[in-house]
């Protein structure tokens, strides 16, 4: 009996070792996050490859200063003088079309609000008057062709102080129609003064 007792003790399967799968992949993951570390802290605090601009440093490298300045003893190399540029180039002079068509809106603007003026009461005329100085302020700003230039910022100059009366006459309630004539005349002598 012992001798029956012997061989299933001698060939009895062994048991199986723990997997170490799960350490393995753990060490092998902790290994490449340590390499992406390193590797982006390589690529944000390494300088990049190409020449760095002349005035990125504050200290120049050696190599670079006997390279930079010429020697003067030898042949003198004379620098090209650039004078700087003072006065902005010159404005095209636009044409009276050309013109006549960007202030044509805020003219026509201006007949229509002096009209909605002309229908308000009191008040309420106050946003429209804004709005008119607002497109006068525009009309003023833009560049008339050199033939009229002084006749047409003279008008404008006028037909801003009118509407300045006008926007008084509605606060103070009195002597509007008159104001109200007196910057259609301003308007219209504007619209003469381009062709409208």
């Amino acid at each position: 009996m012992s001798d029956e007792q012997q061989p299933d003790v001698r060939w009895a399967p062994i048991p199986p070792k723990p997997s170490n799968a799960k350490r393995v992949w753990l060490i092998v993951g902790l290994v490449v996050a340590a390499l992406a570390i390193v590797g982006v802290l390589l690529f944000f605090l390494l300088p990049r490859g190409g020449a760095p601009d002349p005035g990125a440093s504050g200290t120049p490298t050696p190599s670079s200063s006997p390279t930079a300045s010429p020697t003067p003893t030898s042949t003198p190399i004379p620098e090209p003088s650039i004078t700087p540029i003072d006065t902005p180039p010159p404005v095209v002079d636009p044409s009276i079309e050309a013109f006549r068509g960007q202030v044509g809106g805020w003219l026509g603007d201006a007949g229509r609000g002096l009209d909605i003026v002309a229908g308000s009461a009191g008040q309420d005329a106050i946003p429209v008057i804004d709005t008119l100085q607002e497109d006068a302020q525009r009309l003023s700003e833009a560049q008339p062709p050199s033939s009229i230039a002084t006749q047409w910022s003279d008008g404008v100059a006028d037909y801003m102080r009118k509407l300045s009366t006008l926007r008084s006459a509605v606060n103070g309630g009195t002597g509007i129609s008159a104001a109200i004539d007196s910057a259609r005349g301003a308007v219209q002598s504007l619209t003469a003064l381009v062709g409208l």
